[in-house]
């Protein structure tokens, strides 16, 4: 058994992760650090641990092995300076603080796509969490980049759940502007995209073509669902791209290449991802789906404490699905 803390525990990655924790065969949860609900039980404010837990939130860490860092973009390196963390301690953090800059005071925090990266998270002891559209993105992109197939501009159109946008309200959060409402934001101009720029170079395409990429608000509450495509100027076939990214993907046990066309549904509530490959008017078409608050955030937070701690790789994260 390991110890677990959460820091910035009120908020929804904090919620979904105490969802997957809270009944991970090999972890014992440490503390729930929450600047504003000192004392209060966890389920008054996450609802659906209602006679799952007793615990209430803290304001102090403890003494954890993993520290998971659920707060908002650019507070980890706060907090971190402000508590004293044991250098013992591993930490995954889920903003965006060291996606970019992976080092702090002593700390060097390894890139957490684990489709990526999984050997060297193995001997990392900090991890920083991909972003949700970038972790969706790059499972399409990532095995192109491989074959060195991205020669031509990159065409991105995804769409986002409501989660996406954190659980502070807003006015483009306010279920009156999502019901039965779609819209368009930063595009061009995401902040994913410098992640997926450098990760796809890490890759083997050195020199990584323009991204074109519109993100999009979905009326819906959580998932995301990427269209993207390329000009395809490769000698190989559509079947032999479909069997390649299939291989690529063989060793992961989340991710899976489907020959059917893919729904949104059918991610919901799990850590997986799903690919779907076609060819048309010499284009390659990739369509990959996600759940934001799950393989987006505290799935493979917890898919990267699996592999940090040398467990297995699926411990705790075998989710029961939405079909309907």
């Amino acid at each position: 058994m390991i110890k677990a803390s959460i820091a910035g525990g009120t908020g929804y990655t904090a919620g979904e992760l105490l969802r997957i924790l809270i009944h991970h065969p090999k972890v014992q949860i440490e503390s729930v650090v929450s600047t504003t609900s000192v004392g209060v039980s966890l389920s008054s404010v996450h609802r659906d641990l209602v006679g799952e837990t007793d615990l209430v939130f803290t304001d102090t860490v403890g003494n954890p092995d993993v520290l998971f860092l659920c707060l908002g973009h650019g507070l980890s390196e706060k907090f971190l300076s402000n508590n004293d963390i044991p250098a013992s301690c591993k930490v995954i953090d889920l903003g965006n603080d060291f996606r970019l800059d992976p080092t702090f005071q002593n700390r060097s925090f390894e890139y957490g796509l684990c489709e990526l990266n999984k050997e060297d998270i193995k001997k990392a002891n900090n991890v920083a969490n991909p972003g949700c559209f970038a972790t969706s993105i790059l499972l399409a992109l990532l095995p192109l980049a491989k074959m060195k197939q991205l020669t031509n501009e990159i065409h991105i159109h995804a769409i986002t759940g409501s989660t996406g946008a954190g659980k502070r309200p807003s006015d483009t959060a306010h279920f009156s502007y999502r019901d039965s409402n779609l819209s368009v934001y930063k595009a061009f101009t995401h902040q994913h995209l410098d992640e997926i720029r450098k990760s796809l170079s890490l890759k083997g395409t050195q020199d990584v073509p323009e991204i074109q990429f519109v993100p999009m608000r979905g009326d819906f509450t959580r998932g995301i669902f990427a269209s993207v495509y390329t000009k395809w100027n490769g000698d190989q076939s559509e079947q032999e791209v479909i069997d390649y990214y299939k291989s690529y993907y063989k060793d992961s046990p989340f991710v899976f290449v489907s020959d059917e066309d893919i729904s949104l549904k059918e991610v919901v509530n799990t850590n997986k991802g799903l690919l779907h490959i076609s060819f048309h008017n010499g284009y390659i078409h990739i369509t990959s789906i996600i759940d934001n608050l799950v393989k987006g955030a505290s799935g493979q937070a917890v898919q990267n404490m699996n592999l940090l701690f040398g467990f297995a790789e699926n411990e705790g994260l075998l989710l029961k699905g939405s079909a309907f």
